[in-house]
């Protein structure tokens, strides 16, 4: 059973404001789940259906983990589920502890980094981390503008990438003014063409927002301005899928 200030409680951190009160975010899935209890993050509880409780019991005796599981009925999990179409598995997670000198001590002369201003759709920032992590980018830089990493629809679209891939929130004027030695490739629609372009190991890959692009106050630290090249009638490429083209010509080209 699961008391009503439990489902309270899991139905307030839907919302940003109460995830960061608690310092806590939710995870559906088995995949998604089991990706987090194999990583260092820490997950408080976890709730499942009766049919999931072997499979999580032993799942979390493989990896020597105790964490207390709450049985609930498939309504009551509906009740406390954020996605349209309810999981068996719900695990509430710690947000982890990420000290912004952390950002300082990154090498990024010898990594290629994106960075994403004002990206406003969760399912695409959830999109884009899972790409980084396909393509071996350690590391994303989001601007505060950009969605929450840890709202509900953000954590399902990375599918587990979110336990690899390091994501913090900076202000990106700051960011760029202290790290101005390295180059800033930023996807336009007038810069070079992506498969004629001479990559450096490592810098910055900029994208912008899905409808207004890279902000204005950004433009002046672009120091190589990209695109991929158009062969149709297509007006513009989501951003997920454009962050997907320029990372695998990054490694094409540079590995």
């Amino acid at each position: 059973m699961i008391s009503k200030a439990q489902i309270s409680f899991i139905k307030s951190i839907h919302q940003k404001k109460f995830r960061q009160e608690y310092q806590v975010f939710i995870a559906e899935g088995d995949k998604l789940v089991a990706e987090i209890i194999a990583s260092a993050l820490h997950i408080d509880r976890i709730y499942c259906t009766a049919s999931k409780e072997q499979w999580l019991s032993s799942l979390l005796s493989k990896v020597s983990k105790n964490i207390e599981i709450g049985l609930v009925s498939e309504a009551e999990m509906e009740r406390i589920s954020a996605l349209k179409t309810p999981s068996e598995v719900l695990a509430i997670v710690q947000i982890p502890s990420i000290k912004a000198e952390n950002i300082d001590k990154i090498d990024y002369s010898k990594q290629m980094t994106l960075v994403l201003d004002d990206i406003k759709d969760p399912g695409n920032l959830g999109t884009i981390i899972r790409i980084a992590d396909w393509f071996g980018f350690k590391n994303i830089i989001c601007s505060e503008n950009c969605v929450d990493l840890y709202n509900p629809k953000v954590v399902q679209a990375t599918m587990g990438s979110i336990t690899r891939v390091g994501v913090t929130t900076h202000n990106l004027i700051d960011f760029f003014s202290q790290n101005q030695e390295l180059p800033v490739y930023g996807a336009m629609l007038d810069g070079t063409n992506i498969y004629e372009h001479q990559w450096q190991l490592g810098g910055f890959i900029l994208m912008g927002s899905e409808s207004q692009g890279i902000s204005a106050a950004l433009m002046p630290y672009i120091t190589k301005p990209i695109t991929i090249p158009s062969f149709g009638g297509a007006e513009s490429l989501n951003v997920a899928i454009a962050t997907a083209v320029i990372c695998s010509e990054y490694k094409r080209a540079a590995f």
